[in-house]
């Protein structure tokens, strides 16, 4: 007798994805010659663009960026023009009464939780450094209220000390736009952008982009008649 034959079922094979799992896709626009046209044409731009938010020490600058979540800095310009002739140092705004400081910086909007965000961070900047604004991210990280967003502004503007890119709503939005980043989460897009970017460009980058997103590349309706980095840019929605 002949042995009978066994059918074998051929297994498919999974197709192989076109990511490698774990990874995401790198934007199409970081090319460093596109790259460096970018830069250039930033330059071209804003040549001086810097800081919106008024401060005359670091320590004015910390508070003012923390009042600046969910708010425009012209209205945290308002509110600290008094503010700042009230509460003259740490030690001051450390001891002030709760309540009063709530109605003061109510107008930048969520002020109980920057109230105590305030008090807190002028609170360790006593008690741990000595009455100064550390200079180092670990350390400014420690300060209540403080994220990587506005510890690069303090870091970045009060002491010229580039330790990342700020990524506030207008270089979210614009890096997602000039195809440098295809992340939404900001840390995420900042290790992209400090991938492409040089580090002695990190903080007046942060500047242009926030310039430019203000002036120009406005979220409703982009000037982009108005862009000098028209050509560079294939976002979809363009208008012109």
């Amino acid at each position: 007798m002949t042995p009978k034959k066994t059918n074998k079922r051929k297994t498919s094979k999974p197709a192989k994805s076109t990511k490698a799992r774990g990874k995401t896709a790198h934007a199409a626009g970081t090319n460093p010659k596109r790259v460096a046209a970018i830069l250039a044409k930033l330059d071209e731009a804003y040549p001086s663009a810097t800081c919106e938010l008024k401060h005359e020490n670091a320590f004015q600058l910390l508070i003012s960026t923390i009042l600046s979540a969910q708010c425009t800095d012209v209205r945290v310009n308002q509110v600290t023009a008094t503010l700042y002739k009230k509460y003259t140092s740490p030690e001051a705004f450390a001891h002030a009464n709760p309540r009063e400081l709530e109605l003061e910086i109510r107008p930048t909007g969520f002020f109980r939780n920057k109230t105590k965000s305030v008090m807190g961070a002028s609170k360790a900047i006593l008690e741990k450094f000595g009455g100064q604004v550390p200079r180092t991210m670990e350390e400014i990280l420690t300060l209540p209220g403080v994220a990587r967003k506005t510890a690069n502004v303090v870091l970045g503007t009060a002491f010229g000390i580039a330790s990342g890119i700020v990524v506030d709503t207008h270089v979210q939005r614009l890096a997602n736009r000039l195809d440098l980043s295809r992340n939404e989460d900001p840390k995420k897009i900042e290790q992209d952008l400090m991938r492409i970017i040089p580090r002695e460009k990190w903080i007046q980058f942060s500047h242009q982009l926030i310039w430019h997103g203000r002036r120009v590349c406005v979220a409703r309706k982009p000037k982009c008649a108005e862009c000098n980095l028209e050509k560079l840019c294939y976002s979809k929605d363009k208008t012109v």
